[in-house]
């Protein structure tokens, strides 16, 4: 709940602006409810994919306040971001809602990015991967590995976010490993490989190509600095650097 109409299509503007001759990298925006459509105009003819940061699973019906995927697809959206750490601390969002969400998400059009990540009492008690576990166990529950290919899994750590405490880059590759290790064995090397596993804890401009250079970290969930046009577009930039030499 950050952008007004105005900055959110003048943020946009200079993100498909700013993108000119950069490859190598996919990009996303997802921008609240209110203003998908004049975003989506803003986006046209560009690279920059549209997304949602939260959909309902139930068809088209009577469920006041709530948005229907289908509503999504309509106005153009591709993506949709689900099992965010805000939806789950605030909005009740469990392990169950999201993986009906996912579900109906994937089953109806949309693809997914899947939010995860643990509580700072979680990681000072050494029980991030059982949390994790969980959390993937759970909110996957019941996916083929064909619909994998159309959901992307973002870490965040959510004591990373906003509170000035930053993970290093070698405990966001020690627990993205994890991630792709519990993939292989849920659904097979081939899945775990193809993968992509986005990082979300303070990304920012500079001490993003850090991050993205790290061998299983393959993308960045960008809160914050995603406001900032010139932070998102050094954030892609980076990103860009790197998968020039991969």
């Amino acid at each position: 709940m950050n952008t007004t109409l105005q900055s959110g299509q003048t943020l946009a503007a200079e993100i498909v602006h700013g993108l000119a001759g950069v490859s190598g990298v996919d990009v996303g925006v997802c921008p609240p409810s209110p203003y998908l459509i004049p975003i989506a105009q803003k986006l046209h003819g560009s690279t920059v994919v549209l997304g949602a940061q939260n959909c309902s699973p139930e068809k088209p019906g009577a469920f006041t306040g709530e948005v229907a995927i289908e509503m999504l697809l309509d106005v153009g959206c591709q993506w949709v971001i689900l099992g965010h750490s805000e939806r789950r601390q605030f909005f009740g969002d469990t392990d169950e809602v999201v993986n009906k969400k996912l579900i109906a998400a994937l089953e109806r059009g949309l693809k997914v990015i899947f939010c995860i990540g643990e509580m700072l009492e979680d990681r000072k008690t050494g029980r991030t991967e059982s949390v994790l576990e969980t959390q993937l166990s759970k909110g996957l529950l019941n996916l083929t590995p064909e619909q994998m290919a159309k959901v992307v899994i973002a870490y965040e750590p959510v004591w990373a976010i906003g509170t000035g405490v930053t993970a290093s880059p070698e405990q966001a590759e020690e627990t993205h490993a994890y991630i792709r290790k519990w993939l292989a064995g849920r659904f097979g090397q081939a899945v775990s490989d193809a993968t992509r596993i986005q990082y979300g804890g303070s990304v920012k401009g500079d001490n993003a190509k850090e991050l993205l250079a790290k061998p299983n970290i393959d993308g960045a969930l960008v809160g914050g600095a995603s406001l900032k046009s010139d932070q998102f577009l050094a954030i892609i930039r980076a990103a860009e650097e790197i998968a020039k030499t991969h």
